[in-house]
């Protein structure tokens, strides 16, 4: 069950994608819902204010304060949609380095049954980019990307399974279930199986022990280039009316996944539909 959500509220892009959909999906689920922002701080003026240069403690604690001000802000939006939402919520400010704000957000996200992110987009320089992809490696359990396209009440009635036999796709269709078994249809999207998913973890395999737990599913294999697979699950995602994607991320190292081009990443930046990840 998910029971207990916590959503990332950005501080330097819009929020609205991910309030709009956590909210809406805790008021669903008849969950807690707890919103965490960060407010950072520019890496050099914290190094400055270690020194001795006069009058850099006055500038450091100005950028804390507009820090401050920033998550507050960001927070405050969250709270009105909660409230509207008549849903119990919690929130949390935190003023960090991006990089620890980023490895704090993390750690808590592996408290929680689910967690909810904005897509980073790379059009946009922004901390809070990489605070989501953090938060994604980090939080050890499901972590629902919201694309900042995204608009409205989050119902995930239709459900796309990608599934290539891997660990991290095994751990993304667990960590599911809950949203699988509510749905009204699952599609399980199989790609270049015969290369990529080991015979005793095949689609067909799959489908048949997801009937186990009563979810009926249905199958649609594809054949794609390496460098097709991502834009072929999205037009699949279109041509099918699906709500979200279940998906494994980052299942090789990321090392492999900066040379070779991963599919995580590539949907990552370009994902049209929310989708469910696991590392």
């Amino acid at each position: 069950m998910i029971k207990d959500i916590l959503v990332h509220i950005p501080t330097e892009r819009p929020p609205q994608p991910v309030i709009d959909a956590s909210t809406s999906l805790a008021g669903a689920l008849h969950a807690h819902l707890d919103a965490i922002a960060a407010g950072y701080i520019q890496p050099g003026i914290a190094f400055a204010a270690d020194g001795v240069v006069t009058g850099v403690a006055t500038v450091f604690e100005m950028e804390q304060e507009r820090a401050t001000e920033r998550s507050a802000a960001a927070l405050a939006v969250f709270e009105t949609e909660a409230r509207k939402a008549e849903i119990p919520y919690g929130c949390r400010s935190i003023q960090d380095l991006p990089a620890e704000a980023a490895s704090a957000v993390g750690a808590a996200a592996r408290l929680y049954d689910l967690t909810v992110v904005l897509q980073p987009d790379t059009a946009q320089d922004s901390f809070d980019n990489a605070t989501s992809t953090q938060i994604l490696l980090q939080a050890g359990g499901p972590v629902l990307v919201i694309p900042h396209i995204f608009k409205g009440a989050f119902r995930p009635r239709r459900i796309g399974i990608c599934w290539d036999g891997s660990r991290s796709a095994a751990r993304a269709v667990k960590d599911a279930k809950p949203l699988l078994s509510g749905a009204e249809a699952v599609v399980v999207i199989s790609i270049n199986e015969v290369q990529v998913a080991p015979a005793e973890a095949s689609a067909q395999n799959l489908m048949k022990h997801m009937g186990r737990s009563e979810i009926a599913t249905t199958l649609i294999e594809l054949t794609a280039e390496r460098s097709e697979v991502q834009s072929s699950i999205l037009s699949l995602a279109a041509d099918e009316g699906l709500d979200m994607l279940v998906m494994g991320a980052y299942g090789h190292s990321r090392i492999r996944e900066g040379l070779f081009g991963g599919v995580t990443r590539e949907m990552l930046n370009t994902m049209t539909v929310p989708a469910l990840m696991s590392h």
